[in-house]
């Protein structure tokens, strides 16, 4: 994310273009490319993210006026002045904003995982939620990257027992392939 440039990001589209990411190598700060090939991807934005985006890029700039030193480094996300954000600082003030809020603390990195499980209990298929985390595995993203709740457990145990029940299904005539009908 700190790698974000502007010019990675159509905000007509509403896509962005992950092609660096920010990493300290040997005490500096440095764009360099991503982990791995599959981590080189383009992402769909949600409408809410576009017009943040669009905000950020228009006020960043006025905030900081003739202090503003983005110019050369065309990145997203900056210091008020322009400068890459340091990743330690970047937790830092996660962490920050995380006991202002009075949330349990989690780390910056954790994000993900929250994304990849909101995304697949809204329904999304693994394949698509490896591509947004530009993991290289399915594996990777549904043994580690996701968590089920409760309640989803719940609502999805509902609704079989719906479906075994025959619950409003106008087709309650069929037995199932072995035309047994277990008695609940």
């Amino acid at each position: 994310m700190l790698g974000l440039r502007w010019s990675d990001v159509d905000l007509y589209e509403g896509v962005v273009t992950v092609r660096q990411a920010l990493q300290r190598v040997g005490g500096e700060l440095l764009s360099v490319a991503p982990k791995t090939q599959r981590s080189a991807r383009r992402v769909a934005l949600p409408s809410e993210c576009v017009t943040a985006l669009r905000a950020q890029q228009i006020a960043d700039r006025k905030a900081a006026g003739d202090a503003w030193k983005g110019a050369g480094h065309d990145l997203v996300f900056t210091t008020k002045n322009g400068t890459p954000i340091e990743p330690r600082n970047l937790n830092r003030s996660f962490e920050a904003l995380c006991a202002r809020a009075e949330v349990r603390r989690v780390r910056f990195h954790d994000l993900r995982h929250t994304c990849a499980s909101l995304l697949h209990e809204q329904g999304a298929d693994a394949r698509m939620i490896m591509e947004v985390l530009g993991h290289s595995s399915i594996r990777v993203t549904m043994d580690i990257y996701t968590f089920v709740r409760l309640d989803s457990q719940r609502s999805a145990f509902d609704r079989m027992g719906e479906a075994l029940r025959g619950d409003g299904n106008p087709s309650d005539d069929d037995d199932g392939p072995a035309g047994i009908r277990v008695p609940i």
